[in-house]
């Protein structure tokens, strides 16, 4: 069981159903509990459909028009947000949790300048305005290892590459000062160098910002370079919660060690030079340095 005495999110019994119109409801989360605490990353595995996004959006009362919580509650600093009507959430989202969607080009707003739609953030949810605003966007650049961030933040979204957009998507994030990030799938939609990147570059950023992330993915390498937990998930339920130091050795449920089996699977890939004993598993490896810019 989660700890909750400290948490700086606690989910608690969390259950959502859909309705999609017929006359027995989908229930894509059934009973979800878990916490996160200041300062600290949660990595939320589990394989597509296990309901990981359901829950980021349930957090921040982003249901579609078809799914409700039906029971549970979603605790943020003592207030429980899903009793709060939208006119109290919105302020919350972004400034104080702020979230980064799976595909970054798609989330991007494509007829405004990336620049622009920082300016958004920041004017809405800071008051940073005119001068001030376009210093401040360059510093959010600079953060996130964008090379050459006037350019950046003149270009429309596809003018950037996928590993560039991602990085605008995270100083858009990052623009409000959140306490937590939730990161859905930010390595998806990238190569394997790009990715590699942006955990490092994650990581960093969680030291300079002080912030607590969960990332979720169905990616066993990206959670355990990042997370201090990895809690799992299957059919919408928690199925097991282990320090990521010892998640590979001490994992015990079927569907954790299924997501390690196909890990090793995908990263021992021998070259013609090397046995399969001699390979090392991508996930494993210490993640390249950070480059300059994708």
């Amino acid at each position: 069981m989660p700890e909750f005495a400290n948490g700086l999110l606690q989910v608690e019994g969390l259950t959502v159903d859909f309705d999609a119109g017929k006359p027995t409801a989908h229930r894509a989360l059934n009973g979800v509990s878990l916490s996160i605490n200041e300062g600290e990353v949660l990595g939320l595995v589990g394989e597509s459909g296990a309901g990981k996004t359901v829950l980021s959006h349930a957090i921040l009362g982003l249901l579609p028009t078809n799914g409700r919580i039906s029971s549970g509650r979603v605790i943020w600093q003592g207030r429980e947000l899903q009793r709060l009507p939208e006119r109290q959430l919105r302020p919350i989202r972004g400034k104080e949790i702020a979230l980064i969607f799976q595909d970054p080009q798609a989330s991007l707003n494509p007829v405004h300048t990336v620049g622009t739609q920082i300016e958004w953030v920041l004017k809405r949810h800071r008051g940073i305005v005119g001068a001030a605003a376009q210093s401040e966007i360059l510093r959010l650049f600079e953060s996130v290892k964008l090379r050459d961030p006037r350019r950046c933040a003149r270009s429309y979204p596809h003018e950037l590459s996928g590993g560039m957009s991602q990085r605008a998507m995270i100083a858009m994030a990052l623009a409000g000062r959140p306490k937590l990030l939730i990161a859905d799938e930010p390595t998806s939609a990238l190569d394997v160098s790009v990715a590699a990147e942006i955990v490092s570059l994650l990581s960093g950023l969680r030291q300079e910002f002080g912030l607590s992330i969960l990332i979720i993915t169905h990616d066993l390498g990206v959670a355990t370079k990042l997370s201090d937990r990895i809690t799992v998930m299957e059919h919408g339920e928690i199925v097991e919660s282990i320090p990521a130091r010892s998640f590979l050795s001490q994992a015990a449920h079927a569907a954790s060690r299924k997501l390690i089996e196909a890990s090793f699977y995908l990263s021992v890939m021998p070259s013609r030079a090397q046995t399969a004993d001699e390979a090392v598993p991508l996930f494993l490896a210490r993640p390249k340095e950070i480059s300059q810019c994708s």
